[in-house]
């Protein structure tokens, strides 16, 4: 009897649950199917509302997670992951669902949710790509990082209320093609498929001061009641790649590329463009290189590594020359939009490669051994929604697409420039007191072949441009003064920067005092700390190399006349002798010993350092002895010094 029970309440069961997979379950099936999301999603929501009773939870979880799916595939993120969410709580048994949770966690923007998600599924598929991928792009965006110097706007021009997306410059930039859903496109019917109107395609062009012009459609017969759009052009742009949707009634939803050739300003009806004889797969997103070779476009046609992967054919030789562009740039999650710059560069949006939630753009480069190197193109480009369809102008700006901010998913139209890094070397030249040198020229060189020349300010400023990264070698020189060389290298970093050298040069008409000289107390023996100083002395003499000097030392008023000479001459010997012993020609040098005979005269910049010393004062023993003994021992110290004075400037030059 208890055996009879227990099959009889399980009988039960299945009519209840056979009941629930009624009518409105199957149309839901079914209309997921032929891919009409908008509808089904409706339809599994009614279902799912119904499903109340306890015995009726798996089969809840089973109609949430179809309903996550219409809404992932609708870009309704955030819907999609509150499904995927019911899904798993009422025990929906495919191990799949924590999958999809992360990624619409991650599109959603909250990537720490994404990390954990991902992680769960991880348990049950260890080394699965998309779930490492994603893991590593969540992780990135959680820690908010690959930001770049991009700005980007929106396009509102050409954005109306419903979605407008996949923009392309045409006409070497000067008339913008896109696909727009707005309340005015042909079709009237809505679609299946997202619930708002069909695609069509609207372009705008630019006016005579380089402003674009209000939006309007493609005129001739391109646009009709079907799904067209994502055009692409030929580089004499007579022919026009595009999009359609294929729909029939109770078939499948399938997407198929067509050409439209241009007469004077109409564009003629597309006509079906083959690639192959499977009329099950789709063929979507066409993109004409620019030497109008080859066909780039998406397809989840067999032999690609899952999803949407792109795919290319040559125009000119079509036969057997299909070509999947494999592993590295195509992964098991969706690979679309392709945009072909240059023979060796191609923009494409992936949800496969690790990004920050969605479909993200990427950038890729051929290498010299044929492989693919890919790059995201990092923050603002990229969001936690979907970013695709790039479209390149002037130099690095453009516009592309995006649904980011709007939570019914709509895709607009955003523009993109990367600024010009300002990157600057600023500084002054000017003497050793301190002031401007008239009519200094500055020339910079660098490794990269540039070559730059400046006259200086009035003010003795000067400024010029850099590029990043690059080794520079600079010459400051004047009429009057020795020529000083300065050398850095500008940081590779992505990001404005200014730098600063400022040149000081030595004026050939009178002695030049060289600071930091140290010596030992009552000895001509140079202490260590003055090597640095000797060494600056020596750079002069090389960049100068035709000068000829006199070293000379000077001492304070302490001590006999004969003593200090003697002194002053044994300790500007030791700098002659340090000069030679690091390769400057000896008969380049003279050494002189003053001793306390020649009493330093104030200039201006020592009276800034000593106020109480007014400019042009002579410090003699008979002045110093006037002073407040403080002040006396400043003097002493000012007059204690070592001083070059160029001698001669054509050492070896005949």
């Amino acid at each position: 009897m208890k055996n009879i029970k227990i099959i009889i309440f399980f009988a039960t069961i299945v009519l209840m649950l056979s009941g629930c997979r009624g009518a409105k379950l199957s149309v839901a099936d079914e209309q997921m199917a032929r891919g009409e999301y908008f509808d089904a999603a409706k339809t599994y929501r009614k279902v799912y509302n119904k499903l109340t009773k306890r015995e009726e939870r798996p089969l809840r979880g089973e109609v949430a997670f179809k309903m996550a799916e219409c809404h992932r595939r609708l870009n309704q993120y955030a819907r999609a992951a509150a499904a995927y969410q019911n899904a798993v709580r009422y025990g929906y048994a495919d191990s799949t669902v924590y999958l999809r949770l992360a990624q619409m966690q991650a599109a959603s923007g909250n990537p720490n949710a994404a990390i954990t998600s991902f992680g769960q599924y991880l348990e049950w598929r260890p080394g699965d790509e998309l779930a490492l991928n994603g893991l590593s792009g969540a992780r990135t965006a959680a820690a908010r990082e690959g930001a770049t110097r991009y700005v980007v706007r929106p396009a509102k021009l050409f954005n109306s209320r419903r979605a407008d997306y996949s923009p392309m410059l045409a006409d070497g930039g000067n008339i913008l093609y896109f696909t727009t859903t707005n309340e005015k496109v042909t079709g009237e019917r809505r679609s299946e498929i997202t619930g708002i109107k069909k695609g069509d395609i609207w372009f705008a062009t630019l006016d005579e001061q380089g402003r674009w012009k209000r939006p309007e459609p493609a005129g001739g017969e391109l646009n009709t009641d079907a799904d067209e759009g994502t055009p692409s052009f030929t580089p004499d742009g007579r022919t026009m790649y595009l999009s359609r949707a294929r729909r029939e009634p109770a078939a499948n939803t399938g997407v198929e590329i067509f050409t439209s050739q241009r007469g004077d300003a109409t564009w003629s009806a597309p006509v079906k463009f083959e690639i192959t004889a499977d009329t099950l797969s789709s063929y979507a997103h066409p993109a004409v290189s620019p030497d109008g070779q080859w066909l780039y476009f998406s397809s989840d046609m067999p032999g690609g590594s899952g999803g949407r992967d792109i795919w290319r054919i040559n125009l000119q030789e079509r036969g057997g020359s299909l070509e999947n562009l494999g592993e590295w740039i195509n992964t098991p999650g969706d690979e679309m939009f392709p945009y072909v710059r240059t023979d060796s560069v191609l923009y494409f949006a992936s949800n496969g490669h690790p990004g920050y939630g969605g479909l993200d753009l990427f950038r890729a480069e051929l290498t010299p051994s044929g492989g693919w190197s890919v790059t995201n193109m990092g923050t603002p480009m990229n969001s936690p929604n979907d970013d695709f369809g790039i479209t390149f102008g002037n130099g690095e700006s453009g516009f592309f697409s995006t649904n980011r901010g709007d939570a019914r998913g709509y895709d607009h139209i955003y523009s993109f420039e990367l600024p010009d890094l300002k990157i600057l070397i600023t500084g002054w030249v000017l003497d050793r007191d301190e002031d401007p040198v008239p009519n200094a020229v500055i020339r910079i060189v660098g490794n990269d072949g540039s070559n730059q020349k400046q006259l200086a300010r009035p003010d003795g400023s000067f400024s010029f441009p850099l590029d990043r990264g690059v080794s520079y070698v600079m010459l400051a020189g004047a009429r009057g003064y020795l020529n000083q060389r300065q050398e850095f290298t500008s940081d590779a970093a992505e990001e404005d920067a200014e730098y600063n050298v400022d040149f000081i040069l030595a004026a050939v008409n009178k002695p030049q005092v060289i600071d930091n000289i140290f010596y030992d107390y009552d000895k001509a023996t140079l202490r260590p700390e003055s090597q640095a100083a000797l060494d600056e002395m020596a750079t002069v003499l090389r960049e100068n190399p035709n000068v000829t000097i006199e070293m000379a030392s000077h001492t304070d008023r302490h001590g006999s006349d004969a003593y200090n000479i003697a002194l002053s001459a044994r300790r500007a010997q030791a700098v002659v002798d340090y000069l030679i012993s690091v390769g400057i020609a000896a008969d380049r040098l003279q050494s002189q010993g003053y001793g306390e005979s020649r009493p330093k005269t104030i200039t201006r910049k020592l009276a800034r350092e000593y106020p109480q010393f007014p400019e042009g004062t002579v410090l003699t023993e008979e002045y110093i002895l006037t002073l407040p003994e403080a002040d006396r021992d400043a003097a002493d110290q000012i007059n204690r010094r070592t001083e070059f004075q160029v001698l001669s400037l054509d050492y070896q030059m005949y």
